[in-house]
C-alpha cells in the first residue's frame, strides 16, 4: 500500500451469503444515521431521500474507516451501542431474524442480537439489485446512450451529429503524431525528434524536463536532440508529452471521490504497471506495450468527460459511488446516468481517431468475458487495474486476481510478482512523472 493514502473501494462478498446486511453511515445537518440494506444491493440515495425527507449523504471513505475501526465496535456492548443510533432499514430485511451486519470499507462483521433492529426510524425500499438496474438499462448503441443521457440530464441542445453537440476540443497535430508514434513499435528517436522540433512549446517543455534536477544530467543540456538522446530517452519524452496534451483537453472536476486516488496518479500508475505486465506476457498474440501504455493512461478519461457533460449530476454520482464502494462503477453509473464512463470514453477516443486496440481496451476493460477483436488489451488492463486496487493505487471494488485470470492473459503468479516488484521500486520516478505532467496529482 502506498503510504496512508486511501483509495475509494471495498472488497465485495465473494458469494451471495444469506442474512448478510450491509451498513452505511450517512449524515446531514440533523446528525448521523445508519442505513441497512441487503449486502449485494446498491443503496439508492434517491430512495433514501424520499423515504426520510432528508438529504442524507454518505460519509467519506476516510470517515467510515475511522468510525468503524473504533475498538469498542469489536465488543458486543459497543455493537449494541452502535445499534442505538437512528436506523433506516430496507423493507427487504426481516427485522425479526438474526442477520449478520457487514461494513464494506473496514470489513467489520457481527451478528445482530434479538431486538436490535426493532427501533428503526424509517423502513422502506432502499436497495436495488444489479439485475433490476440492468433490466431498466435499454439495449442501445453507445452513441444512442450518450444522446439520451444528454437529452435527459443536460442543458446542451442535441444536434444531429453528436460531436457537434458536445463541442469538445480535438487533439493538435503534434498530439496526434505522438499518439501514432507511441503505438508504433518500430518508431525511433529520429521519428520523435521530427515531431517535437516542429512544435516550439513542446520543444521548450522537453528542454525544461531535461534540465530538471531530478534527472541530474551531467553538463548543460544544449539542444532538443541532447535532451531526448542523452537525458530523457524515447519512452519518457513521448509519455510526458502525451500526458501534458491529455491534461490540457479537460480540467479535473470538483466533487470527485473524497479520499480517492488522484486522477492522474491513478492513470499514470495503471499505464506504467500495465506496461510492465505487457513486457512479461508469454502468448503468441502479445499486446503491443506502447498501445497498452496508452490504454492505461486513458482508461479513466470517460470519468472526466462525464463531469464535463453532466456537471449538475456529477456530485451525486460521486456520492453514489462512495455509498456503494463494493460495487462496480459501471453498475452505479448505469443507475445514476444510464451511461458509463467506458461508453463515453471509448466514443471520444474513437472520435479522436485513436488506434482501435486502445478504444476496445477502454470500452471493454470491465467485461472479463469479452473475447472479441483485440480482447488481449482490455483483458490485460482489467488484470492490471485489479492488482493495483489491491495495492491501493486505483479506486474501485477490490477483486483479487486469480491464477486462471493471469494465465488467460499469458502471465503467471511469478511474473505478476516480478511486475509488482518493479512497479513498487519505481515510486519516485512514478511520482515525478505525474508531477511533470503538470498536474498536482500526488500528495
Amino acid at each position: 500500500m502506498r503510504g496512508s493514502k486511501l483509495s475509494v473501494g471495498a472488497r465485495p462478498l465473494g458469494h451471495i451469503e444469506q442474512n448478510v446486511v450491509r451498513i452505511a453511515l450517512v449524515h446531514d445537518k440533523q446528525g448521523k444515521a445508519l442505513v441497512l440494506v441487503p449486502a449485494h444491493a446498491l443503496l439508492n440515495l434517491a430512495s433514501l431521500w424520499r423515504l426520510t425527507g432528508r438529504q442524507l449523504q454518505p460519509v467519506s471513505c476516510g470517515d467510515s474507516q475511522r468510525f468503524f475501526t473504533q475498538d469498542g465496535l469489536k465488543t458486543p456492548w459497543g455493537q449494541q451501542q452502535l445499534m442505538e443510533m437512528p436506523l433506516i432499514i430496507d423493507s427487504a430485511i426481516d427485522q425479526k431474524q438474526r442477520v449478520e451486519l457487514w461494513e464494506p470499507y473496514t470489513g467489520l462483521r457481527f451478528k445482530v442480537r434479538e431486538g436490535w433492529l426493532q427501533k428503526a426510524v424509517n423502513t422502506g425500499p432502499l436497495g436495488l439489485t444489479s439485475e433490476l438496474i440492468r433490466e431498466h438499462t435499454p439495449e442501445q448503441s453507445d452513441a444512442e446512450a450518450i444522446t439520451r443521457a444528454l437529452e435527459h440530464f443536460s442543458a446542451l441542445r442535441v444536434r444531429q451529429r453528436l460531436e457537434d453537440t458536445l463541442s469538445l476540443p480535438g487533439f493538435s497535430q503534434t498530439t496526434q503524431k505522438l499518439i501514432m508514434l507511441r503505438g508504433n513499435p518500430d518508431a525511433n528517436i529520429d521519428d520523435l525528434l521530427k515531431v517535437i522540433k516542429l512544435d516550439a512549446p513542446v520543444s521548450a517543455q522537453v528542454m525544461s524536463w531535461a534540465a530538471s534536477p531530478y534527472y541530474a544530467a551531467p553538463g548543460k543540456v544544449e539542444s532538443v536532440e541532447d535532451a531526448v538522446i542523452r537525458v530523457l530517452g524515447f519512452d519518457l519524452v513521448i509519455n510526458l508529452a502525451l500526458g501534458v496534451a491529455m491534461g490540457r483537453i479537460m480540467s479535473l472536476p470538483e466533487n470527485m471521490l473524497r479520499g480517492g486516488t488522484p486522477f492522474w496518479f491513478q492513470s499514470v500508475s495503471l499505464a506504467v504497471f500495465a506496461d510492465h505486465l505487457a513486457h512479461l506476457v508469454q502468448t503468441d498474440e502479445k499486446p503491443k506495450p506502447g498501445l497498452v501504455y496508452l490504454s492505461g493512461l486513458l482508461h479513466n478519461f470517460g470519468y472526466l468527460l462525464l463531469s464535463h457533460l453532466f456537471p449538475a449530476q456529477f456530485s451525486t454520482l460521486s456520492r453514489y459511488i462512495e455509498a456503494n464502494p463494493h460495487l462496480s462503477y459501471t453498475l452505479v453509473e448505469q443507475q445514476v446516468l444510464r451511461l458509463t464512463r467506458e461508453q463515453v470514453g471509448a466514443w471520444l477516443l474513437e472520435n479522436w481517431s485513436l488506434p482501435e486496440p486502445i478504444c476496445v481496451a477502454v470500452r471493454r476493460q470491465n467485461e472479463p468475458d469479452y473475447t472479441g477483436k483485440f480482447a488481449e488489451y482490455p483483458q490485460l488492463i482489467s488484470v492490471a487495474s485489479r492488482i493495483l486496487r489491491e495495492l491501493g493505487y486505483c479506486d474501485g471494488p477490490v477483486e483479487p486476481v486469480s491464477t486462471s485470470d493471469l494465465l488467460r492473459v499469458g502471465l503467471t503468479p511469478e511474473l505478476k510478482d516480478k511486475a509488482v516488484e518493479a512497479f513498487l521500486s519505481s515510486q519516485e520516478q512514478l511520482q515525478e512523472l505525474t508531477r511533470l505532467f503538470g498536474h498536482s496529482g500526488v500528495e
